[in-house]
């Protein structure tokens, strides 16, 4: 295996060769993923394969294993799952995830790697530039930009393809990333995540090609969509409670003054309150509305506390620098896939 060296002129970790693993997630991948092991070993030689088996019905483990991937079995199903699994059991200073569908361009590894490295970021995607219209279907093209746009209305537009499941992460994001989703919503705690800490990231456009024959994805645009924009209205919660919450305070304390219109103008003319159930709901609505705003403002100071507490644990981790050898003596520019129009 080939190493990679750290550059000790570039600061961060110290000099020594510089780990990188590739993370494959499948589940009944049986029919692609050795041609991804094969096509990873081809691009990015210096990179240890560990292919994450998510109870598959299918040969999928075996056939890993025979094209030289080290399997590990994770039992609780879903995406997220598989996620959190591997950052927390696998040591590297970089980490390339790709599905095990064989869609991804193996070719665009190094160029991502690379980036990772000379402009010292936290996480690089890999937009989807489509190649073949059957690749991918409108309704996930539809879903993608939707979801994207309520993520950068919410935490900050860095993304055009916030569900990508090409990335490479260094080493002080992985170990700073909590991981809570347990499906294909994942995508959008690590672009959250990221925007969150206000990580350096960067998106460069890859091939995405159609599923070679006998393979079949397993997402479910209507089921895995409503289950990724649950987990953006969750995050919203969670990471920015003071909007959330003043929102929900403003409609109530909104309904209560429509509410009560009427029952002034009836009180103005006649010096009477005829609708006392009315009156009293005002009255709760506008407690309400007060009991929604102290909660985003105690809460706000609880995640403000979190996120500094995060930052630390990502600052503790020293940063990923070092140069990647191209296979063969190729250069960047040999290996990066040209700029097209991605999936928005």
């Amino acid at each position: 295996m080939q190493d990679t060296p750290h550059d000790p002129s570039r600061g961060g970790a110290p000099a020594g060769p510089l780990r990188i693993a590739l993370l494959v997630p499948c589940h009944n991948e049986a029919a692609t993923v050795a041609a991804v092991v094969a096509a990873f070993a081809v691009s990015l030689p210096q990179a240890r394969c560990h292919v994450f088996d998510n109870r598959s019905d299918d040969a999928t483990a075996a056939i890993a294993r025979a094209a030289g991937a080290q399997v590990h079995a994770v039992a609780l199903r879903g995406k997220g799952n598989v996620i959190r699994r591997a950052f927390a059991d696998i040591e590297a200073d970089v980490y390339v995830m790709v599905d095990g569908d064989a869609t991804y361009d193996a070719a665009a590894a190094p160029v991502l790697v690379q980036r990772l490295l000379d402009e010292g970021l936290d996480m690089v995607v890999g937009a989807r530039v489509d190649q073949d219209p059957a690749a991918y279907r409108a309704g996930h093209r539809f879903g993608n930009r939707l979801l994207t746009r309520c993520v950068a209305r919410l935490f900050g537009d860095t993304f055009d393809d916030m569900l990508s499941g090409y990335r490479v992460f260094s080493r002080r994001y992985v170990k700073s990333f909590p991981a809570h989703a347990a499906g294909f919503e994942i995508e959008t705690e690590l672009a959250v995540h990221a925007l969150q800490l206000r990580m350096p990231v960067a998106e460069m456009p890859t091939a995405y090609g159609a599923r070679p024959e006998g393979s079949t994805s397993k997402l479910n645009t209507y089921r895995d969509g409503a289950r990724i924009l649950a987990t953006i209205v969750r995050l919203f919660k969670a990471e920015r409670p003071l909007l959330f919450f003043s929102l929900g305070a403003g409609a109530s304390l909104l309904l209560s003054v429509l509410l009560a219109i009427p029952l002034f103008v009836t009180y103005f003319e006649t010096g009477l309150v005829p609708r006392f159930p009315t009156a009293i709901l005002c009255s709760a609505l506008v407690l309400l509305s007060a009991v929604l705003l102290a909660c985003g403002l105690v809460l706000d100071t609880v995640t403000r506390g979190r996120i500094e507490a995060k930052r630390l644990a990502y600052l503790a981790i020293p940063a990923t620098r070092g140069r990647l050898r191209a296979p063969g003596g190729a250069g960047r520019e040999a290996l990066a896939v040209p700029a097209g129009e991605g999936v928005r």
